[in-house]
């Protein structure tokens, strides 16, 4: 039986750099935590969180001194992921293009599998 590991995911140079301007002005933390919940007009959901330690089972995503945990749960739903941050006409936000997803909603935090 081989084991197989998941495709990383991957930090763009915008979201490091959003992320390390606000851990910034978050006194004691020194992670944003990215995880998937069931529920979501699509059947899950992203969520965003700041925490002060990586747990036993998560995964550290580092680019530029930006750090994002992601729980091994999570991780199976968002291998291969790229989380990039965007600034449009509506406003800026972080995005998730995860190439297992098969549908999303508008608001663009639910997706299915």
């Amino acid at each position: 039986m081989s084991t197989m590991t998941a495709p990383d995911v991957t930090l763009t140079a915008s979201a490091a750099k959003r992320i390390n301007a606000i851990l910034a002005k978050q006194d004691g933390v020194d992670y944003l935590r990215v995880s998937v919940e069931g529920g979501g007009c699509s059947g899950f959901s992203y969520k965003f969180d700041f925490d002060t330690a990586a747990k036993e089972d998560d995964r550290v995503i580092e680019r530029d001194g930006a750090k994002v945990l992601i729980d091994e749960m999570s991780m199976e739903f968002l291998a291969g992921s790229e989380i990039d941050f965007t600034t449009e006409l509506i406003g800026a936000a972080f995005k998730i293009n995860n190439p297992n997803a098969t549908a999303a909603c508008g608001c663009g935090t639910s997706f299915s599998i």
